[in-house]
């Protein structure tokens, strides 16, 4: 994905589903969403092993949130984004899948694909953010 339909999507972007929340504030997945937060983003917390996250309901899929979610940002190893990918397909109102660095996986961005939903991986969120919106 260009840099200019990235940052289209960042800026027009409201709710952020953070997919691999932990109960550990020390963990990527906790310090982005905290970013996130602060840059005004809605964060949607995912993980089926949490119940509450700083007070918001945790979710136990990408399916299972209601309404139209931006962004699916995904800190869960590479051998689960084809799942993540097909729970955000399932959902049936997501934009854009955004696989942390290190994460890729030719399967997950078929789907998302075929489904009409956008998708990077390999990248991270804070870094684009920071380095396209300032």
């Amino acid at each position: 994905m260009d840099d200019k339909h990235l940052k289209q999507l960042l800026e027009e972007a409201k709710t952020i589903a953070v997919v691999g929340i932990s109960s550990n504030p020390n963990k990527t997945a906790n310090q982005i969403a905290d970013y996130l937060l602060l840059q005004g983003y809605t964060v949607i917390p995912v993980n089926p092993s949490l119940e509450t996250w700083k007070g918001r309901k945790v979710y136990p899929t990408v399916e299972s949130i209601p309404g139209h979610i931006d962004i699916v940002d995904v800190f869960r190893r590479s051998e689960y984004l084809a799942g993540v990918a097909e729970d955000a397909v399932r959902h049936g109102d997501v934009g854009l899948i955004f696989n942390q660095l290190g994460l890729s996986s030719a399967d997950a961005e078929r789907i998302a694909r075929e489904a009409g939903i956008d998708y990077v991986e390999n990248r991270c969120i804070y870094v684009e953010h920071a380095r396209l919106i300032g």
